[in-house]
Formats: structure tokens, C-alpha cells, sequence
């Protein structure tokens, strides 16, 4: 499925800031979903939460964004706009 593709993309980037600020764990997250992303902010939501169950990013709040611009060059993407973490 094609969200997931983008999503272990995301996860891996979530997982690289973590690792580079020798973080614990995540406490936030916030994505930004372009208007031709196909995914609505509940069904990311979902496969997101099923995704960092039992990683360091379980429990992570994760605000989402729903672009509306269909004409953004990144219009078909889920972007990683912020990553919170807490020290380990």
C-alpha cells in the first residue's frame, strides 16, 4: 500500500532525529499532508499509531497539517515538518 511506503519514510526520519539528538524518546510530531496526498488526517492518524506501537515513538502526539494547494510542487506528499524529543 502506498501510504505505507510513506510512512516507514517518515518513521525512518522520525527515528534519524531522534538518534541524532541522542534523544530517549519522541514526544510530538507534526506532518504536513499535501492536498494530492491521498490520505485524509484520520486515516494517517491510524496507520500512524499502529506503526510506533511499541517503538520509541509510541504515545508521540502527532499533529497534522491538510494542505489545500493543489498547484504546491510538494502537493503529493507527507512532509515531516517537526519532531519534539525528550532526553534519554
Amino acid at each position: 500500500m502506498h501510504e505505507f511506503s510513506l510512512l516507514k519514510d517518515l518513521l525512518r526520519k522520525i527515528d534519524r532525529v531522534r538518534a541524532e539528538q541522542q534523544a530517549g524518546k519522541v514526544v510530538s510530531v507534526t506532518v504536513r499532508l499535501g492536498a494530492l496526498a491521498h490520505i485524509s488526517a484520520s486515516h494517517f492518524r491510524e496507520h500512524f499509531d499502529e506503526a510506533v506501537r511499541g517503538t520509541p515513538l509510541s504515545g508521540a502526539r502527532l499533529e497534522v497539517i491538510e494542505s489545500k494547494d493543489e498547484s504546491d510542487p510538494r502537493a503529493q506528499e507527507i512532509l515531516l515538518e517537526s519532531v519534539e524529543v525528550e532526553d534519554a
